[in-house]
């Protein structure tokens, strides 16, 4: 997981939106460093679920505790 500290982030992945603020969309990126998912829809009350579940279809799996 990565918070974007600077607009070069943002820019980089063509999320700032016209006023110049970044949107807020989660990337799914592979060990091979490409970007395997893009949710544009991120809704914060359930993004941890989401995300577990985007990353179950992706086939990543959730070490043992």
């Amino acid at each position: 997981m990565r918070a974007a500290t600077t607009k070069k982030t943002a820019e980089a992945y063509g999320v700032l939106g016209a006023m110049g603020m970044a949107n807020r969309w989660t990337f799914y990126i592979g060990k091979d460093g490409k970007i395997q998912s893009i949710d544009k829809d991120v809704k914060p009350a359930t993004s941890a679920e989401d995300m577990a579940a985007k990353l179950h279809e992706l086939g990543v799996w959730m070490r043992a505790q």
